[in-house]
């Protein structure tokens, strides 16, 4: 008697190889209060690969919004991207249009509440993007999304910053000798 080949049930091996980077998001949200300017919060994705960036992304707002069905962003500003996306088991439409304002981005809950995020470019400099996002997240912020990357860009030329992901902020720029 011969028995037929065994087949293992248990799931295949995962390598190193197959695991995507894992990265500290990049997120910056405001303090939850009256809604005033323009954006809630910031965010400097990796790459321009929507598809890549939005389920890790949708992970965390989820603990605010809940279930983000809905996406809207600028088509200038990201490759090519399909018009949906499964994040965590839930199907999400991805709307691009050209009409779509610069540097932001709409989450839409299920429940219809609305995140508008500012989107640092990927290719940003660290210490340019770092001041951005915290001018964006400041409580009392009512500045323009061009009024946020001049802000931005015109603090960081006066300080340095380790990395964007670091705690505390600045590091005093050192004077120099011609500088005295």
């Amino acid at each position: 008697m011969t028995s037929a080949p065994h087949q293992s049930i248990a799931p295949a091996a995962v390598t190193a190889t197959e695991q995507p980077p894992h990265h500290q998001l990049r997120l910056r949200l405001r303090p939850k209060a009256l809604t005033t300017g323009y954006v809630d919060g910031a965010w400097w994705p990796r790459s321009r690969d929507l598809a890549a960036e939005l389920p890790a992304l949708l992970a965390v707002l989820a603990v605010r919004l809940g279930v983000v069905p809905r996406v809207s962003y600028n088509l200038a500003e990201w490759d090519t991207a399909p018009r949906q996306i499964a994040a965590d088991g839930v199907r999400v439409r991805l709307n691009g249009f050209w009409s779509r304002p610069a540097h932001t981005l709409d989450l839409i809950a299920g429940d219809r509440r609305r995140l508008t995020l500012l989107v640092v470019p990927p290719g940003t400099d660290p210490s340019a993007a770092h001041e951005t996002m915290m001018c964006a997240t400041r409580r009392d912020n009512a500045d323009t999304v061009a009024d946020l990357f001049r802000t931005g860009a015109q603090a960081a030329e006066g300080s340095t910053v380790d990395s964007p992901e670091a705690e505390g902020g600045r590091i005093p720029q050192q004077k120099t000798k011609e500088a005295e």
